[in-house]
């Protein structure tokens, strides 16, 4: 008899604790009546513990079915509040699923929560119970309406719409129309479409493509003195024949002054083209290659045939 007080006595000091570590639990909705079917139903649980103690994460219900008529969409949990952090505050947002044919109350199934509180001396738990409560729900239609003799008296008159202005969306409509025949005769310039006369070709704008290409793979890796040759020599040649192009013969040192009278836009590059000629000649015809790379590199005569192709499409 003397083993049982005691046990009965330890029994009643570790639950008195945790019986004292809640302080109440309240479940509120807006309203627990005239939900239809799939309406969402927000739910407010507010548990009030005493100090120290938090709300277990792991405790928390998971979004999923509920019974057959209800779901748990959401749950959010908000930080603790008050002024020892002893308030806790659940959001739970339902859905119903039940097809009702009578205004009719279900219960809701309630669910259990775990606080828990840390110390030097180890660890305290206590289980929140979160009662179940009451949800009214109604019917879509009635279950049996009045007896009409004319089975089209059932039916709604259809709606009467607003009556729109066509004015304002066909005045948008011939703006864009104008603005795309603008762009079209635009881009047909451009390409020299019917019925546009076609433009000859830009030679210059070929040379410098070529250049810019030479120049590209000379930057790729390590290359030998006889390929460097030959690539300096293609880019030479690409300049050339794009002077040779625009004037229709060929262009020489000694015809600069006559191709440039004739075509007056390319004036500002006469400088660039003197010093590319006299490289050309020393490449092609004296035998320097070296000399003539060092006097007019690759890369200048890049610019030269950039220079000319801009001048090109000004012209």
């Amino acid at each position: 008899m003397h083993r049982l007080s005691r046990a009965l006595l330890v029994l009643i000091a570790t639950t008195v604790p945790a019986a004292a570590q809640l302080r109440g639990v309240e479940v509120r909705a807006p309203r627990t009546f005239g939900y239809f079917l799939g309406d969402l139903v927000e739910v407010t649980v507010d548990v009030e513990a005493e100090p120290g103690f938090t709300l277990q994460a792991a405790s928390l219900p998971s979004p999923g079915p509920v019974t057959y008529w209800l779901d748990l969409r959401r749950v959010e949990a908000l930080p603790p509040g008050g002024r020892d952090g002893t308030h806790h505050r659940l959001r739970l947002t339902y859905q119903t699923f039940y097809a009702a044919i009578d205004a009719r109350s279900l219960e809701v199934p309630g669910f259990s929560l775990v606080l828990a509180s840390g110390s030097a001396h180890g660890a305290t738990t206590a289980a929140v119970p979160v009662p179940g409560w009451s949800l009214g729900l109604s019917p879509l239609r009635e279950v049996q309406p009045a007896r009409r003799t004319d089975p089209a008296e059932y039916l709604r008159p259809d709606g009467q719409g607003p009556r729109l202005d066509p004015g304002p969306p066909r005045v948008a409509a011939l703006a864009l129309a104008g603005l795309f025949l603008a762009a079209l005769l635009l881009l047909a310039r451009d390409r020299a479409w019917w019925p546009f006369q076609p433009r000859p070709a830009r030679a210059f704008a070929e040379a410098a493509r070529r250049l810019a290409a030479l120049g590209r793979a000379q930057g790729r890796g390590p290359e030998d003195e006889s390929e460097g040759e030959l690539r300096y020599r293609a880019g030479l040649l690409a300049l050339h024949r794009g002077l040779d192009a625009k004037a229709g013969h060929r262009v020489l040192a000694d015809d600069l002054d006559a191709f440039l009278a004739h075509n007056p836009a390319y004036r500002g590059q006469r400088d660039a083209l003197v010093r590319f000629f006299a490289a050309s000649r020393l490449a092609f015809f004296g035998g320097a290659v070296a000399e003539a790379r060092e006097r007019l590199p690759l890369r200048e005569a890049r610019a030269t045939a950039e220079g000319l192709a801009a001048a090109e499409r000004a012209a």
